[in-house]
Formats: structure tokens, sequence, C-alpha cells
């Protein structure tokens, strides 16, 4: 019972990153990482990477940080700013046939076109 207690820690749920510090970062900013800052994944070489991925927390909860860290960024970058365009319906679009192709393809397999010569 102690620990799905510890699994699921209601008094964090909801409250500001452990990381995040008022006085220190200003304003809070869900698309930013407060966590302990590490070497980014576009300057890591390529001898380097076991190690870079072996310090990456990994779980459940990192990994939905990550996926509402990076809905935020896309958020702010596309959907936020005063003059929006229509990139963002753009790539819902092209999303979503990516995702029902995939989802169909067992289906789009029998109607290829063969020649039979």
């Amino acid at each position: 019972m102690e620990n799905l207690k510890n699994l699921i820690d209601l008094k964090k749920f909801g409250n500001y990153p452990e990381g995040y510090d008022p006085a220190r970062h200003g304003p809070y900013d869900p698309s930013r990482y407060y966590g302990k800052p590490d070497t980014p994944f576009g300057e890591v070489k390529l001898g380097e990477l076991p190690a870079w991925i072996s310090r990456r927390e990994k779980g459940p909860r990192q990994f939905l940080g990550l996926c509402s860290r990076a809905f935020w960024r896309w958020q702010m970058k596309y959907i936020h700013p005063r003059k929006a365009n229509m990139a963002p319906i753009w790539q819902l679009c092209a999303g979503g046939m990516i995702l029902f192709y995939s989802l169909n393809y067992q289906r789009l397999r029998g109607h290829r076109n063969y020649v039979y010569h």
C-alpha cells in the first residue's frame, strides 16, 4: 500500500515542477524544463550518446512531462502568436493523414495495382 501512495502522490499533482523557483526563473513557462541542465541533444556527439541516454530519467511521469513540454512549445510557436497562419491546420491534417493511413494499411495493401505479364 505504501508503494501505491508513493506512485500516486496527490500532493505533487497540479503543482509546479520541483526545480521551479519563482524568484530565480520568473514567470512559469510550461514549455521549459526546470530540472538539472544537461547537454542539448543537438550537441551530443555519437560516441557520447549512450552516456547521455543513461543520464536521462526514464518513466511514465517523465515521458508525460516531455510530451507536455513539446505540446506547449508547438502551441507557443504556431497557435499563440498574434499573426498565426495556416501552418498548424496543415500540420494537423498531415498528421491525421499519416495516422489513418497507418491504421488502414492492412486494408489498403490489398488494393495494389499488380501487372500480370
